[in-house]
């Protein structure tokens, strides 16, 4: 049975005398893009920084296609691409220049150097500034750099921390599109305390709250994690909030505006059946019936309450 490209076994660190990772275990056996997701300070910078080799844990294991990081660190980062919070890049350096550097340090063969610099800069959309000092490029552009730096030695995990921090929308868009595309060969790890950012780009989440995993699942999972309470009807010819209220199984009506209402019920099915007949029956003119989904906040909000429990 091939080896989980990571896996992280009873990971606690302590900052002095606080906890900032209590206790916490995962796997990510294959290829895809798992994002860790937290408020800030829930302690994803540190799970991360453990798992990259950036500090040393205080109790638990670590393993990067079965080499253990404490052990054997130096083997285990020739699996790791790391692009942290803050890109490490120097400004006075062309990109070209830079990534040759990173390339060298990542122990990409001499004969190999200049082929695998010129196909992650292909790759990131940066061959253009290969002259340009890094000081001299847009935001933007500095984090495809640091993206490249990050996978220009072919790394089976790739972790991106806060990727698009800073970022306008357009180069937020870039970024994102990036990312899957190096997910297609490879496994991510994408931190971020952005909901939205999550729901856009992962397919499988891990939540940290207060230095414990209170969630590991697929984005559906983790959606679904509230069951439904509410539907959303709209109405051409709308009935006032209180006849709906009336209706059998309803237990509270919202009127939104302009023929709209947020109908909350004790069985959506039962609920469902009755707008509909009546709507025929007193010509309502029902336009749309759905049942609505919890918000990322609620769900959020929820498993943060989990963590405290």
């Amino acid at each position: 049975m091939e080896e989980p490209v990571l896996k992280v076994e009873h990971l606690s660190h302590r900052y002095s005398i606080q906890w900032a990772v209590r206790d916490i275990s995962f796997e990510i056996p294959r290829r895809g893009i798992y994002g860790l997701l937290g408020s800030n300070g829930a302690g994803k910078s540190t799970t991360m920084n453990i798992v990259c080799g950036v500090i040393k844990q205080t109790e638990g294991q670590v393993t990067i296609k079965g080499i253990d990081t404490r052990k054997d660190p130096v083997a285990a980062k020739r699996h790791i691409g790391f692009l942290p919070q803050k890109p490490p890049l120097y400004g006075d350096l062309t990109v070209e220049e830079y990534l040759l550097h990173c390339a060298r340090l990542r122990w990409v063969p001499d004969d190999r150097l200049h082929d695998a610099v010129e196909e992650v800069m292909q790759r990131c959309g940066i061959l253009h500034f290969r002259n340009r000092l890094i000081k001299n490029l847009s935001g933007g552009y500095q984090q495809r750099v640091g993206i490249a730096q990050a996978i220009v030695h072919k790394p089976d995990l790739v972790v991106f921390d806060e990727p698009t921090n800073g970022l306008d929308p357009n180069q937020i868009m870039e970024v994102r599109h990036l990312i899957k595309d190096i997910a297609e060969e490879r496994t991510v790890i994408l931190s971020t305390h952005i909901l939205t950012e999550v729901q856009a780009i992962c397919d499988h989440i891990m939540m940290i709250e207060e230095g414990r995993l209170v969630f590991m699942g697929s984005v559906e999972e983790f959606d679904n994690y509230i069951m439904p309470s509410s539907l959303f009807v709209s109405f051409v010819d709308a009935p006032s909030a209180e006849v709906l209220s009336r209706l059998e199984g309803v237990q509270r009506v919202e009127e939104i505006g302009q023929g709209k209402f947020r109908v909350h019920f004790s069985d959506a099915q039962e609920v469902m059946d009755r707008i509909v007949k009546e709507s025929a029956a007193k010509d309502w003119r029902l336009s749309e019936l759905r049942v609505e989904k919890s918000s990322l906040d609620n769900i959020f909000a929820e498993l943060s309450k989990k963590s405290k429990k």
